[in-house]
C-alpha cells in the first residue's frame, strides 16, 4: 500500500510517499480501506519534531483521523462490521499500523463510529475530532445560553466548529478573530456576529468584553485577551498554533484580581472515550440533517500531502484539508 512517512523531522518537504506491506488486523482490530484522511495541526507538529519528546520518531506514518469502509476484522470482532462505513481516530505515530496517511489502516474496533448514509467520508474527517474538541471546550468553559463568546483563531478546523456550536447553542454574541475580511464574511455565514482582527480590534458595535473566550492560537498575544473577559469570564485554550504564551502571562489575570477571571487548558485526552464517541455520533447526525456545516478547504490526493502541509503552514486553510488515496 501507499503511505506517507516522516523521513526526518522538519518542514513539509520531509514527507515522502512509500510502499509498505498491507496491514492485517490483530485481535480486537479491523482493517479499513481509507476513503478520506483529515489533515490537522497535530500532524504538522509531529512532522516538525515538536513532539519528539513524546516518543515520535522519524519514519512514522502521520494521521490520526480517517474515514473509510471496513474490509476485514480480527479475532473477537463481529463480522457485521465488514462493509460498513466508519470514522475513527487511530492515534498517530508508532508505526504504519497506527498512521492514517495510508491506503489501508488498522484500528481498534472499539474506536469505530458508523457514518450516517448522508455523510461523506470527507465531511466526516472534517467534522470528527474538530467538532468534538469544540463541543467539549465550550462545556469546559461552562458556556451557557445567552452568554457572549469570542473564538480566537476562528478560521481553523476547531475554530469554525466552535463558532457554529456556540451560535447553535444560543450565544448572545459570537465574535471571531481572523486575518481577513473575506474570512470574516465566511465566518458570518457560520454564525459569527462580530469580526475582529488578530489583535481583537473590531468595528464599533462589537462587545467590549466576553463571558467565554475559546483560544486556538495562544502565543505572545494571549495575555492581552484577559482584558477582554467580563467579570467571572472564562478563557479556555485548546491549541497553541502561535506557540507558547509568555512565561509570566498569568500576571495579567492577577492584575485583574477583582474580576474573578478563570483560565484553563483543554485536551480531549481527558474525556472518556464513550463520551467522545457519543458526542461525535450526535454531531455527525446533526451534520447529516444539515444543522452543521463541514467546512472543507480542499480535497487533495494522498500523494500531495506535502502540498497540504505547505498550505497549512502558510496559513491558507479555512476549515480543514482532506486527503484521499488514489486506488491502483
Amino acid at each position: 500500500m501507499k503511505a506517507v512517512t516522516v523521513q526526518t523531522f522538519g518542514g513539509p518537504e520531509t514527507l515522502a510517499i512509500v510502499d509498505l506491506p498491507d496491514p492485517s488486523p490483530a485481535d480486537g482490530q479491523v482493517l479499513i480501506t481509507t476513503e478520506a484522511i483529515g489533515v490537522g495541526g497535530l500532524d504538522t507538529l509531529l512532522r516538525s519534531g515538536a513532539l519528539a519528546g513524546y516518543g515520535y520518531t522519524p519514519g512514522h506514518v502521520l494521521g490520526n483521523e480517517i474515514a473509510g469502509t471496513v474490509a476485514a476484522v480480527g479475532a473477537g470482532v463481529d463480522s457485521a462490521w465488514v462493509g460498513r462505513r466508519v470514522w475513527t481516530s487511530t492515534g498517530a505515530g508508532g508505526g504504519y499500523a497506527e498512521g492514517g496517511y495510508a491506503e489501508h489502516v488498522v484500528a481498534a474496533a472499539a474506536t469505530l463510529i458508523p457514518l450516517p448514509a448522508a455523510l461523506s467520508a470527507v465531511d466526516a474527517v472534517t467534522l470528527g475530532s474538530s467538532a468534538m474538541v469544540a463541543h467539549f471546550a465550550l462545556r469546559h468553559a461552562h458556556f451557557a445560553r445567552g452568554e457572549s463568546v469570542l473564538v480566537r483563531g476562528a478560521a481553523g478546523g476547531i475554530g469554525v466548529m466552535a463558532v457554529q456550536l456556540a451560535a447553535r447553542a444560543g450565544a448572545g454574541a459570537v465574535a471571531v478573530t481572523t486575518s481577513s475580511a473575506e474570512r470574516g464574511d465566511r465566518l458570518r455565514t457560520l454564525g459569527a456576529t462580530h469580526v475582529l482582527d488578530r489583535l481583537g480590534v473590531g468595528p464599533e458595535g462589537a462587545p467590549a468584553g466576553y463571558d467565554v473566550i475559546i483560544d486556538i492560537v495562544a502565543g505572545a498575544n494571549l495575555p492581552s485577551f484577559f482584558a477582554r473577559l467580563e467579570p467571572n469570564g472564562r478563557m479556555v485554550v485548546v491549541g497553541a498554533m502561535a506557540g507558547q504564551p509568555p512565561a509570566d502571562f498569568g500576571m495579567e489575570m492577577v492584575t485583574a484580581f477583582q474580576k474573578s477571571l478563570s483560565f484553563a487548558t483543554f485536551s480531549a485526552d481527558t474525556v472518556p472515550a464513550p463520551d467522545q464517541h457519543a458526542v461525535i455520533t450526535e454531531l455527525f447526525a446533526a451534520a447529516s440533517r444539515g444543522e452543521l456545516e463541514a467546512v472543507v478547504h480542499e480535497v487533495l490526493p494522498l500523494e500531495q500531502a506535502v502540498l497540504a502541509h505547505q498550505k497549512m503552514e502558510a496559513g491558507e486553510v479555512f476549515g480543514r484539508i482532506a486527503l484521499t488515496p488514489s486506488r491502483r
